[in-house]
């Protein structure tokens, strides 16, 4: 699969329920161009993930269409690497043989590709670990190899579903610090979906803001900083007045919902009586 934007144009998803029908997205235009690095940001419940999960093929829309240059996306994206916030590594496997695992699954030799595991790994400062099993190895060093595995076959896509969320902060901050490196070397295009706004902006060319369910994009923030970017670019003056705007942006859509919360209910009481 070469580089070639990804798009999604009208998408929109329902589920049904006891209820009635949910919506949880409702006319998402989005593009992804070639090597770029997008953040996702919504209050939860907004529909980030499933967006996710329908860009990378692995659900169908309701409405709307996703295409990959000129191609539909009718299913799932086999060459894009997908990582989640659990990072689903066998416990019966090594290190080395859950990057691997990419290429066993598609019935592949995998000999081929142990050192690219390996330079990975060692990229990433879990070489000395590449031998050991998952349950030798803290919750960040599995997220480390999680992302070897994401990358080991040069994917030209990678979705990213909030897999730092359950790190502790300066763990947190380190793997930004690798994945931006990473991902900047690969040339890879990212969708990264996350509830953290300085992770957002710190990894992301482009942070789009999600209103509440049904999900919308409402507006978009391009951060104009060099890739990658070290830690401490966080402090600096413009790197917080992105943040600010980002956290504005979020705090006027929960505004927003609430006040129409509340109209629903006046009208409801109205109608009551």
């Amino acid at each position: 699969m070469s580089a070639r934007a990804l798009q999604v144009a009208g998408l929109t998803k329902e589920f049904p329920s006891d209820d009635g029908t949910i919506v949880a997205l409702a006319g998402v235009d989005l593009t992804i161009a070639p090597g770029e690095f997008v953040s996702v940001l919504g209050p939860s419940g907004c529909g980030k993930s499933t967006m996710m999960t329908i860009m990378a093929g692995l659900d169908a829309p309701t409405g709307g269409r996703v295409t990959l240059g000129d191609r539909p996306v009718t299913g799932p994206l086999l060459e894009a690497g997908v990582m989640f916030q659990r990072d689903l590594l066998l416990d019966w496997r090594s290190c080395e043989d859950n990057v691997l695992l990419q290429f066993q699954m598609r019935g592949l030799a995998t000999a081929p590709h142990r050192e690219r595991a390996r330079e990975l790994l060692e990229m990433v400062g879990m070489a000395r670990f590449a031998r050991r099993y998952p349950r030798e190895l803290s919750g960040g060093m599995r997220q480390r190899v999680a992302i070897c595995r994401a990358l080991v076959h040069r994917p030209p896509l990678l979705f990213m579903d909030e897999p730092f969320g359950a790190l502790d902060a300066l763990t947190r901050e380190g793997l930004n610090v690798e994945l931006g490196e990473l991902a900047a070397r690969a040339g890879t295009s990212v969708l990264f979906v996350t509830h953290g706004i300085d992770e957002a902006a710190f990894l992301a060319d482009r942070v789009v803001v999600m209103s509440p369910r049904p999900g919308r994009i409402v507006g978009e923030v391009r951060i104009d900083l060099p890739r990658p970017r070290p830690i401490e670019v966080r402090e600096h003056p413009e790197f917080v007045r992105y943040t600010g705007r980002l956290r504005r942006m979020l705090t006027d859509g929960r505004q927003e919902e609430a006040a129409a919360r509340l109209r629903a209910d006046g009208t409801e009481e109205a109608s009551d009586a």
